[in-house]
């Protein structure tokens, strides 16, 4: 079936764990119908080794202009080294200067290490995904990248590609008000979307949708429920502003509030930047409940992970079935794999049982997206 040639808007460490991923992968045979890591060793007639980074854009100084097989060892990038550097050996994909625009905080310009516009040129992002041959997109900026979400979005609008929004930035799940129409957009250039804040393989907001449905489905009210994540990669760096948090919260939020068929106090969201986890995150969450004879339940747990390849597993399957709906010619928002991959998708599904069952229809045709 050939390479699912794909680009990627933001090379940090998700990005990292992507790159190390297809070379860790990329021996997998069909048949193994169980990998670690994986959720779907084959996809259609997709297998894991069939990725193929073709396109890279950054604004980090540091990776400007390096081979993407190195870039992904730039500081500030801490995602784990699971691949040796030299079996990754060159890629030939050279990191492009993107638009900096929102794209990094502005407590962050020297961590970030982010290039000065007087001095360097951003290219033209539509242009580069043609010339790259790119069928789809991959947006992995920083969190409140509003307006730069939006360029890359256009970006592959213009150059015909599909589009993956990994951030908490709502253009698949739902239009903001004075905001345009985007999966009209990309409708009216025959082209899918998926999206909004991609959810993590075993992640803090996965582990709490199933804490809090277990409640439900066995008769235990939740009367409160909290969520507290801490790590120490840029992400939660650039989420000590709490003016870049606000879809984040209420991506994360609606995430689990959507379980319950009635209203509950909640607080979830980023809580703490600890340098030193570097790409570890502990997540801390709590479920108060009232069970029989009015009697209280509490659920406490703890979750520890790294981060990014936590996210890279969804995103094999994301790349894969976003090939498939390209081959089917299927234009707009792909409501099963956004129900199941994301937080705040266009379509909430009732459980993520539910979700992996209308992906799995759509993956055999039975579903129409």
């Amino acid at each position: 079936m050939g390479k699912i040639k794909f680009a990627i808007a933001g090379l940090g460490n998700v990005a990292s764990a992507i790159v190390q991923g297809i070379k860790y992968y990329e021996d997998v045979e069909e048949d193994n119908l169980y990998i670690q890591g994986i959720m779907n060793p084959k996809i259609g007639n997709y297998n894991p080794n069939d990725l193929e980074c073709v396109c890279a854009f950054d604004i980090n100084r540091n990776k400007i202009g390096k081979d993407i097989n190195d870039a992904i060892f730039s500081p500030p990038n801490c995602c784990s080294v699971f691949v040796d550097r030299e079996k990754l050996g060159q890629s030939g994909v050279i990191v492009k200067p993107g638009p900096v625009s929102d794209g990094c905080a502005e407590h962050m310009r020297r961590t970030f290490f982010c290039y000065n516009e007087e001095e360097i040129e951003p290219v033209d992002l539509a242009q580069e995904l043609k010339d790259s041959g790119a069928e789809i997109l991959l947006n992995l900026l920083p969190v409140g990248s509003f307006k730069a979400s939006r360029i890359y979005a256009q970006a592959a609008i213009d150059a015909g590609c599909g589009f993956i929004n990994g951030i908490p930035e709502f253009i698949v799940s739902e239009r903001i008000p004075g905001d345009e129409d985007w999966v009209k957009k990309f409708e009216e250039k025959s082209l899918p979307c998926a999206g909004d804040d991609i959810k993590s393989q075993v992640g803090a907001t996965i582990l709490h949708r199933v804490a809090v449905r277990l409640f439900l489905d066995r008769g235990v009210i939740v009367n409160d429920t909290f969520q507290l994540n801490i790590g120490g990669n840029t992400d939660f760096e650039n989420m000590k502003k709490e003016s870049r948090l606000t879809t984040k919260r209420k991506s994360k939020t609606s995430a689990v509030t959507s379980v319950l068929p009635y209203p509950v106090k909640c607080r979830i969201g980023p809580s703490d930047y600890v340098p030193f986890l570097e790409d570890k995150k502990i997540c801390y969450l709590q479920v108060n409940g009232t069970t029989f004879g009015g009697l209280p339940l509490v659920f406490d747990a703890k979750l520890r992970v790294e981060d990014s390849p936590n996210s890279a597993g969804v995103l094999f399957d994301l790349l894969r079935i976003m090939k498939i709906a390209l081959d089917r010619k299927i234009t707009g928002k792909l409501i099963s794999i956004s129900a199941y991959s994301f937080k705040h998708p266009p379509l909430q599904a009732p459980s993520d049982v539910i979700a992996k069952q209308w992906v799995q229809e759509f993956i055999e045709g039975k579903r129409e997206r």
